[in-house]
């Protein structure tokens, strides 16, 4: 893309009333910004991205993504588990709105059982657990969005 080509786009984006326009092909990465009250300020950040090589496989829909289990920081949780977020994504406790929670507190779980979906980019992965245990405490409300590592159930191995 050369210097016409983005001045072109960012009069484009300043006259459509698009408040911000993010564009990324091959090695270069666009954002333009404007405010919408007519008097269009610019903003454009222009970064070279480094050649990377494709990824070699994406996520299908329905996948089981093992959970990252971690020992929880030295408190009064010591002695339990947690299990965290493998992805970012929005946190489902239920498989449909129709159907039973995954797992409740109190629950006894083991190795492989599925604990909770996460969305991510319209796919719904489903996280099973990595160790056997009780759930003693889920740390996320449903329908919530959760980070990469975030934790999500503290579970007793005992």
């Amino acid at each position: 893309m050369d210097l016409k080509e983005i001045q072109n786009l960012i009069k484009f984006v300043a006259n459509s009333g698009v408040a911000e326009v993010k564009l990324e092909m091959d090695d270069v990465k666009i954002t333009i910004r404007t405010t919408l009250e007519g008097h269009a300020t610019e903003t454009t950040y222009v970064q070279q991205i480094p050649a990377q090589a494709p990824l070699q496989q994406a996520f299908a829909p329905q996948q089981a993504v093992p959970a990252v289990v971690a020992e929880a920081p030295v408190s009064e949780n010591a002695h339990f588990i947690t299990i965290k977020s493998p992805i970012i994504g929005t946190f489902y406790r239920k498989p449909s709105p129709d159907k039973p929670m995954f797992v409740e507190v109190g629950k006894t779980i083991a190795k492989g059982d599925v604990l909770c979906v996460i969305e991510a980019m319209k796919l719904f992965n489903e996280i099973e657990s990595e160790i056997s245990g009780k759930i003693v405490k889920i740390l996320v409300d449903d329908m919530s969005p959760v980070e990469f590592d975030q934790p999500l159930f503290l579970v007793d191995p005992s």
